[in-house]
């Protein structure tokens, strides 16, 4: 079996740069409680599906008032959430979106406790261009290894 990948290339390794930069930035804002920030990375239309959930949120401000709460929740019990995103596949498409693939730990820490691995899953996400240049999410479909 051989593996290819579009990040051997100079140009692929600046997008698999560019895109794993922009993760970085994306979960800062979310384990910071930033949820106004963090769902200005999803298009006006985003999706944000998960298998733990009955519905996708839909739209920006769908998803905002999702990450809010959960920041507020978190906020309350005491926990600092940190989310760790690994081997990341960036495939290019030809519409100039980006499929990206990773597998994300979500380590929580109660205060004056020890952190505990709280959930393993994997993303898939659709990457597109914003206006300003950056990466907005179009589609986030979260699978939690857990869960069928």
């Amino acid at each position: 079996m051989s593996f290819t990948s579009s990040s051997a290339s100079p140009a692929g390794s600046a997008l698999q740069a560019e895109v794993q930069q922009f993760y970085a930035w994306q979960m800062h804002l979310l384990d910071s409680g930033e949820a106004d920030a963090w769902a200005e990375t999803f298009t006006e239309d985003g999706v944000f599906a998960a298998n733990a959930h009955p519905e996708p949120a839909r739209g920006r401000e769908t998803i905002r008032a999702a990450a809010a709460k959960a920041a507020a929740q978190r906020a309350e019990e005491g926990i600092q959430v940190r989310h760790w995103l690994g081997m990341l596949e960036v495939r290019p498409r030809e519409d100039g979106s980006v499929l990206a693939l990773s597998y994300a730990l979500i380590v929580n820490t109660p205060m004056g406790g020890s952190p505990q691995v709280h959930l393993s899953t994997t993303c898939e996400d659709v990457l597109v261009r914003g206006e300003d240049g950056g990466w907005l999410v179009r589609d986030r479909q979260v699978k939690r290894d857990d869960l069928p």
